[in-house]
């Protein structure tokens, strides 16, 4: 017990010495250490914009509805919290006309003036904050084939209807692979 009071420095050492102080004091002062600001470009990521300042009950459906004329271009939702939330169009064009126009309850700001908790999300998920692309139009041929194939019956399709659904998906295979998801 006596050697743990003499480590404290309450019991003073034998021959008279002097209890040395181990206590160094800290060379850095972390107590008011606050992290870096976030810094987004306005180029870094031009197609998303915060959605912020709505009812905390408003869902996702609530902001699409306000941004349904943006929905046939592309346009997702993020959530980063119950009042914030990023959006994410199909182009930088898009988001700026989305910041332009005034909705009664939603405000919307350009991302790089956004939160700290809005940035550090699209930082998080930049992967997935790509622009919002157009699906290709599909068709139910290859559905249609596996079933048939799989019950082992014949297909009542005719052979014009057989081609011209052939055609569709040869198309839509040059959309992919010339005009869409195919190029990055």
């Amino acid at each position: 017990c006596q050697a743990a009071e003499r480590a404290m420095g309450q019991v003073p050492l034998s021959g008279g010495e002097k209890p040395r102080s181990s206590l160094q004091e800290p060379r850095f002062d972390y107590c008011g250490w606050q992290p870096a600001e976030l810094d987004l470009s306005n180029s870094e990521l031009p197609h998303v914009i915060e959605i912020y300042d709505f009812p905390q009950d408003f869902g996702t459906a609530d902001l699409l509805r306000v941004f349904c004329s943006y929905q046939k271009k592309g346009f997702d939702i993020k959530w980063v919290d119950d009042t914030h939330a990023l959006g994410i169009f199909s182009s930088p064009i898009a988001a700026r006309d989305a910041l332009s126009s005034r909705h009664v309850m939603v405000k919307t700001r350009p991302l790089a003036q956004g939160t700290r908790a809005a940035k550090a999300k699209a930082r998080a998920c930049a992967d997935l904050l790509q622009p919002a692309k157009e699906r290709p139009e599909t068709s139910a041929a290859l559905a249609r084939r596996l079933v048939i194939g799989a019950l082992g019956v014949r297909s009542n399709q005719s052979r014009a209807e057989r081609e011209a659904e052939r055609k569709k998906l040869q198309q839509a295979r040059g959309w992919l692979w010339h005009g869409g998801a195919g190029l990055r």
